[in-house]
């Protein structure tokens, strides 16, 4: 990782770690918009997250999809529920086009609009306060100029979903694999959580005591932190491999792997932590439900299988 990119991680987890308290992400959450607005704010005049992969003559950073997905990861590691994903699709379907449009785009590497693609209608990511929104089919994209948006309920409160309708649209460009790149960009994320999501159930192992011990001392607890450990670490080389060389073939790996492991650590995660974990008051069943969201979202990890079994066979 180069020392620009090192950088950019460090400020992302610092801005994370300062602002980004579980009681905040909760409160986030709750929100009307779903999401802190003030530390959207930070997030975009600090480290120009929203901006990261706009060419700079078009008011953005100048950066690279591998910047998007380490502020993305680090961002997932506390859950935190921001526009950052939606928008940065927004963007890229924006500047496929033969003439971006050019205030669109300086309004979302700013913050001040945010963005939104529609791979399901149904399910679409921040559709509910996106100012931008941008419909991809794996052939054309087409933007929603006008359009009405209803928030759907969610089993993951900290990613919010609506149903969004066209009334107007205007097509743009050839779909250049918007999905694939929202895939790579999802198993980042997904990354980063169940990463977290495992630091704190070693945590957790370390503190509580039975039988007069810690029962991270139990030889059996020990193996199977083990094999959470070496399950994110290899989806992570995946996924990190993939998003450095971006292909269909690549994105359906990175993606399947991702939603393994952090579907596995989730799990793992609430049987080692007991009946707390299931209590709303308990962070882990937040990880747990956005473990089984992400997995379905831009379709089940069996979606992604199927893919590369019909490269192989």
């Amino acid at each position: 990782m180069s020392e620009e990119r090192q950088l950019l991680r460090e400020t992302a987890a610092a801005l994370v770690d300062k602002h980004a308290s579980p009681a905040a992400v909760r409160e986030a959450m709750e929100s009307e918009r779903g999401y802190d607005e003030s530390l959207w704010k930070l997030l975009c005049e600090q480290v120009g997250a929203a901006a990261l992969v706009v060419p700079e003559e078009l008011g953005g950073a100048g950066g690279e999809l591998a910047d998007a997905a380490v502020v993305l990861e680090e961002l997932a590691k506390a859950l935190v529920p921001t526009p950052l994903l939606g928008t940065t699709l927004a963007e890229l379907a924006l500047l496929a086009a033969d003439e971006p449009d050019t205030e669109a785009l300086e309004g979302l590497a700013e913050g001040t609009r945010l963005g939104a693609v529609a791979f399901d209608a149904d399910h679409v990511v921040n559709g509910d306060i996106a100012d931008v929104v941008i419909a991809a089919n794996g052939d054309r994209l087409t933007r929603w100029t006008r359009f009405t948006a209803h928030r759907v309920d969610a089993m993951d409160l900290t990613r919010r979903l609506a149903r969004v309708e066209a009334q107007d649209t205007a097509d743009i460009a050839a779909d250049p694999g918007l999905a694939d790149t929202a895939a790579l960009l999802l198993a980042a994320e997904q990354i980063g959580a169940a990463s977290r999501c495992l630091d704190l159930t070693v945590q957790y192992t370390k503190d509580r005591v039975q039988f007069g011990r810690p029962i991270g001392s139990f030889q059996a607890l020990k193996h199977r932190m083990a094999d959470l450990y070496v399950a994110v670490q290899s989806a992570r080389a995946v996924v990190d491999e993939a998003i450095a060389a971006p292909s269909p073939t690549s994105a359906a790996l990175a993606r399947f792997s991702a939603s393994e492991a952090f579907t596995k650590v989730a799990g793992e995660a609430v049987q080692m932590h007991g009946g707390i974990a299931i209590t709303w008051e308990h962070d882990i069943q937040l990880y747990f439900k956005r473990a089984h969201g992400s997995a379905q979202l831009l379709g089940p990890p069996r979606d992604y299988l199927r893919r590369l079994e019909s490269e192989v066979l």
